[in-house]
């Protein structure tokens, strides 16, 4: 792990068997989910079995995803699970109001991180982004976008991508992490997916699958080139204050090289 998670790995809370796979396939943070992947007949189970799991620390953070506000498990997940010694964060699906991060915030005090999966949603991304200190992250759902939005063309969700990532430099949080990548077999579409999101400004993703894992690492962790470049930079900038000419013509000031030290910070050198 770089410092900076880059893989977050979901896995069925009604299967405590995937569950503890996942704990072991290398993931930087495995989200527990109670939500979309469970069906309302093993809602409870599902829960009750999480509970069970997180009474103790398990070897990599955990994280849960809980059932949405205005449904009616969402209450009595927070309360299952809210203290447990090995919770790490707790991810809210389908926010869409500010309200709706401090109403969870007050039931428990780990982390919190925002799914945005609705146009209203990505309307509010900087208020909810703001709601809380505990708030450490949003990040879009797009299954639940692309049917909300009827988008057909995935460039059609670029805009609300880019609304996000501003949305959460903005508020001072990380980079959000992309979304997951709904066909586990298609591994070069993924990669391809995650150069773009990388190229829009995201850091890391979600995964349904532990053979995502690499692909997504790979894509979010800097070349070699990148990095050679970024020491250049840095060096360059230590020898000489003020904006400046590389050798090869590139020009740098201070921004490239705040950029350099994040590819340097990324790739594990700084």
């Amino acid at each position: 792990m770089t410092g900076f998670p880059l893989t977050w790995l979901y896995a069925p809370g009604d299967r405590p068997h995937v569950v503890a796979k996942a704990l072991a396939a290398g993931a930087d943070v495995v989200v527990v989910d109670l939500e979309d992947a469970v069906a309302p007949d093993r809602k409870g189970y599902a829960r009750a079995a999480t509970a069970e799991l997180l009474t103790e620390r398990q070897p990599v953070p955990v994280h849960v995803r809980v059932n949405a506000p205005d449904t009616p498990w969402a209450v009595a997940d927070l309360t299952a699970v809210a203290g447990l010694p090995g919770l790490s964060g707790l991810r809210l699906p389908k926010v869409t109001t500010p309200a709706q991060v401090r109403q969870a915030a007050v039931a428990t005090p780990v982390p919190l991180y925002a799914l945005l999966e609705s146009a209203l949603g990505v309307e509010h991304a900087y208020a909810i982004a703001t709601a809380h200190p505990a708030l450490r992250g949003i990040a879009l759902g797009e299954a639940d976008l692309r049917a909300d939005l009827g988008v057909r063309a995935d460039a059609g969700l670029d805009w609300p991508r880019s609304r996000v990532i501003v949305a959460a430099r903005a508020a001072g949080l990380a980079p959000p992490s992309q979304t997951v990548h709904p066909d586990i077999r298609d591994l070069d579409g993924l990669s391809a997916s995650c150069a773009h999101g990388r190229a829009l400004g995201f850091l890391g993703r979600a995964a349904i699958h532990p053979r995502q894992l690499p692909v997504i690492e790979r894509a979010y962790l800097p070349t070699a080139a990148e990095i050679e470049h970024a020491e250049t930079v840095v060096k360059a900038a230590s020898a000489e204050a003020g904006a400046q000419a590389l050798p090869d013509g590139r020009f740098i000031d201070a921004a490239v090289v705040a950029m350099a030290r994040r590819t340097l910070s990324l790739a594990g050198r700084a």
